[in-house]
């Protein structure tokens, strides 16, 4: 694929030129040449000879040079017989701006010029995209107006409208662009492909998306590793909406509901280390603090500030945010002291009152970045009638220069401070008008460096995964076909004991019984005191309805059967029952898990653990993590929940079998990498033991698997 015809092409042709004003093939033409491209334009048009000084063709085939790169503004129905003349006159790479293809319904249509790119070797982006932006060459080849200021950001954005906006904000805001893309339909190019070739991208120091699916989780994954562990690392930071939406609504388990419709984007962004932005203005806002700021070594700020509310402020949002306030060193408040105002305050945030100028601001802050327990600084500004505001933001500018550590200013006010931001933007020095933003910049920076000295799935993921040893896939497979000849779509409680017998769980004897007859007969082959349950496909949660009895001794089982039938009936009158399950009790003193998966269309399978039993959807302790999930990404889940510190022995308690829950975790990856089109699963409850307990670590009690 030749990424680089799209980019940095010597030949563009615009096949759909127009000389009405206003319109697509119109405004591009006169984007490439009145912005200054550096290289040949061939506008096309049969009904015209010239169009903006420049000669028309009828077609492609009658330019006379090269063409490396084409943009179509053409209607739908053309766009196939363009690609295919592009495709012989040798063209590399084509820009399929038209609209009417998969956003509509036409699939096909979106499909055929996919696979005409596909089999001409032609790089291929879009459909229904606004085109590409190279500040560096001058090359605008999209119908947005601004061609942005050059600087060290590639911006990716699947919304065409999103886009515009952001080139027209970009100069206001002190970011310029090494490139920019629009992906509409993605039919060929996407994220993943994207995201290499800007590894690669020398005039690319960072990488800002905006995204409404994602595609080929392993690549980015791979990728956005890479990038964090370079020696010279390059952030992606990425803005992903639709994490509210009812996408989740169709899964039925309990890790469906936990999930909602984010956790696999929450999972893959935290396991490759891109940073996250909420909001279109902090997607911009962090772009901007990664092109300009280095990164910290570690989570301590210092705030500097001439107004103690805004310290309070900005102190209440480091903490917020993660972020610890640095304690000085008995040097650093001896200086601070020796040379500021009495009602000054030396302890951070450090208040050095309305009536400081520049020469007090450089010296506190120079003080503060020469300190060995501070690794940033937030220096916080307002406009009092005796600040020399410019002044204060060249000395800012200066120290923060010189120094290693990353400085964020945060110039508080409109007119008064538009000069100093003027300034600092001009010496490449983070600004902001609120400490709050101030912050969320410097968190971000902090998370980031913190992510890079991680080891996560990505350096794991395929060395040591935890399964069995010999895993009878056949059995399994064999399973799933029973079920599927059967109609059902469903695995019965049975049948998903078995598929994690098959996949090396521990699981208690069991059986099933339709009538009270049989459930003795069950009950005096597994010889112990059994949970009786109620088999219905209908119901989700059998304690609701009271479809379970517990501690039932095996004389007692036919007895308990017939209760629980009662009991159930009258309870779910509509419920179809399909008899009783039973189960031998498990060991008392564990603590209950709850382990599952869904897949995510784009994404694949994703994981979940969490705190396990009737309240798993109350207590909304979950962890998630994308499949294949390493021994050391399981830990790492498991280190996240809130029920963890009693896992692990809080307050002098017993620490339970880790290392067999971990095994657990892996052990239903490997079940999941084996079958990654398994819709849903839930296996709860997951009983943990103490190690000091003589007990088998963990017992499977139940489970539920969807096809």
């Amino acid at each position: 694929m030749n990424i680089e015809a799209l980019f940095e092409p010597k030949s563009i042709a615009v096949v759909g030129a127009s000389t009405e004003a206003g319109s697509v093939g119109n405004d591009i033409v006169k984007n490439l040449v009145k912005q200054g491209f550096r290289g040949e334009v061939f506008p096309v048009n049969p009904k015209t000879t010239e169009l903006y000084g420049i000669r028309c063709y009828p077609n492609l085939a009658e330019i006379e040079g090269d063409v490396e790169c084409v943009v179509v503004a053409v209607p739908a129905k053309i766009v196939p017989q363009i690609l295919r003349e592009a495709v012989e006159k040798k063209v590399k790479a084509a820009i399929v701006i038209s609209v009417g293809f998969g956003e509509v319904g036409n699939v096909d249509l979106e499909k055929e010029i996919a696979d005409i790119a596909r089999l001409g070797n032609m790089t291929l982006l879009g459909p229904n995209c606004l085109g590409v932006v190279n500040p560096h060459l001058s090359m605008n080849a999209s119908f947005a107006r601004t061609l942005p200021k050059r600087g060290n950001v590639a911006f990716l954005s699947q919304s065409g409208a999103l886009g515009t906006a952001a080139l027209d904000m970009a100069a206001g805001i002190g970011i310029g662009f090494s490139k920019f893309v629009s992906l509409g339909n993605k039919a060929s190019l996407d994220e993943a492909t994207l995201l290499e070739y800007f590894a690669c991208d020398r005039k690319t120091k960072v990488i800002a998306v905006y995204a409404e699916d994602l595609r080929h989780p392993e690549i980015i994954r791979q990728t956005a590793r890479k990038l964090a562990k370079a020696k010279r690392p390059k952030p992606i930071i990425v803005l992903k909406s639709g994490r509210t939406s009812a996408g989740a609504s169709a899964l039925s388990s309990h890790t469906g509901s936990l999930a909602g419709n984010d956790a696999s984007y929450e999972a893959l962004f935290e396991e490759a280390g891109i940073v996250r932005a909420e909001t279109a203005e902090e997607l911009f806002l962090l772009a901007r603090a990664f092109s300009l700021a280095p990164l910290p070594s570690g989570n301590n700020v210092a705030i500097l500030t001439n107004a103690g509310g805004p310290g309070v402020l900005s102190a209440d949002a480091a903490i917020g945010t993660g972020l610890s306030l640095a304690s000085f060193s008995d040097e650093t408040t001896a200086e601070l002291r020796a040379f500021l105002p009495s009602a000054s305050s030396v302890k951070n945030p450090v208040d050095i009152l309305g009536d400081a100028k520049s020469d007090r601001y450089l010296r506190a802050l120079e003080l503060i970045l020469a300190d060995p327990f501070v690794h940033m600084a937030l220096v916080v500004l307002t406009p009092q009638s005796m600040t020399d505001i410019e002044e204060v933001a060249s000395r800012i500018s200066g120290s923060a220069e010189r120094s290693k550590k990353p400085v964020v200013a945060v110039f508080m006010g409109g007119k008064l401070v538009a000069g100093g931001v003027k300034i600092l933007l001009r010496k490449k020095i983070p600004v902001i008008g609120f400490p709050e933003g101030g912050i969320r910049m410097l968190s971000a920076l902090a998370a980031f460096s913190s992510s890079r000295k991680e080891e996560t799935c990505i350096e794991y993921a395929y060395s040591t995964l935890i399964a069995p040893e010999r895993v009878d896939r056949e059995r399994a497979e064999a399973l799933f076909r029973s079920v599927k000849a059967s109609g059902r779509t469903e695995l019965s409680p049975l049948e998903s004991l078995e598929l994690f017998s098959i996949y090396g769980f521990t699981v208690p004897k069991y059986g099933q019984a339709r009538t009270a007859e049989e459930a003795d007969r069950v009950a005096n082959g597994i010889g112990m005191p059994c949970a009786v349950k109620i088999l219905s496909e209908d119901i989700t949660h059998k304690s609701d309805a009271g479809g379970i009895l517990l501690d039932v001794e095996p004389k007692r089982a036919g007895e308990a059967f017939e209760t629980l039938l009662g009991r159930v009936k009258q309870m779910a009158p509509e419920a179809r029952i399909d008899g009783a399950f039973l189960m031998e009790m498990a060991p008392k003193g564990g603590i209950e898990l709850i382990a599952g998966s869904f897949c995510d269309s784009n994404l694949g399978q994703t994981l979940m653990v969490g705190s396990g039993g009737i309240y798993v959807e109350i207590l909304k302790d979950a962890a998630f993590g994308l499949v294949p999930v390493s021994r050391n990404r399981a830990q790492h889940m498991l280190e996240k929940l809130r029920i963890f510190p009693i896992l692990d022995g809080a307050r002098g308690g017993e620490k339970y079998d880790m290392s067999a829950v971990v095994e657990c975790i892996g052990r239903l990856s490997k079940l999941l990498t084996d079958f990654p089109s398994l819709r849903e699963l839930d296996i709860n409850p997951i009983i943990a033991y103490p190690k000091s307990s003589g007990k088998k670590g963990v017992i499977v009690v139940d489970g539920r698997v969807s096809l």
